[in-house]
């Protein structure tokens, strides 16, 4: 039996931090796991921007909120129905997620989680455990699942190396030059294609 791990953002949704980025003028912001590979230090110095200016949880989730899913995702998420379970993997944190999970069905995600103050601050991120994206992979493959991963991003690649079939979607230039041996996708009709080909097999 196969598997669907999705990444969420830049796969299913728009990037959220290039959003908020764009909601409050700081450009730092737009930076993303597409442009550095390091997380840890990618969300530390995204905290040190919200709190040098003054940015809580609900700012945004407001932003989030206004969100709408990439055109075309809802009706891939659908279309995979039937044929497949999908598990969306992410470095989001539950706190941001629920809004966009509404718009897709309320699929399974597994994320990490913030930690807040009672101001509404964010004060530190909590990630779920190391290399979490590709524990999930490993943890579906004991169950004898084949596992099928599409990602966008740097964080993404042990994952998709993990699974048996890895597939980058739509990733920027950067990506498919440092990693050009996965399969690249372009429309989610390329997507149908190859999880067609590989689960009837």
């Amino acid at each position: 039996m196969y598997i669907v791990c999705s990444d969420l953002e830049g796969v299913l949704v728009p990037e959220v931090w290039i959003n908020v980025a764009r909601w409050t003028g700081i450009d730092e912001l737009k930076l993303t796991t597409r442009d550095i590979s390091d997380y840890n230090a990618l969300m530390t110095r995204r905290l040190e921007i919200l709190k040098q200016h003054g940015i809580t949880i609900k700012d945004i989730q407001k932003v989030i909120s206004l969100l709408e899913l990439m055109p075309g995702a809802l009706d891939f998420i659908n279309w995979l129905h039937g044929r497949s379970q999908l598990i969306v993997v992410s470095d989001t944190f539950r706190e941001f997620a629920d809004p966009l999970l509404e718009k897709m069905g309320w699929p399974v995600l597994f994320c990490h989680h913030l930690t807040i103050d009672r101001d509404g601050n964010i004060t530190d991120f909590n990630l779920r455990q190391p290399d979490a994206k590709k524990k999930v992979v490993e943890s579906m493959q004991e169950l004898n699942y084949k596992v099928i991963a599409i990602g966008d991003s740097y964080n993404d690649i042990s994952m998709l190396r993990q699974s048996d079939l890895g597939i980058l979607y739509r990733p920027p230039q950067n990506v498919i030059d440092d990693h050009s041996d996965f399969k690249i996708v372009t429309s989610y009709s390329q997507l149908k294609h190859y999880i067609t080909d590989l689960i009837d097999t």
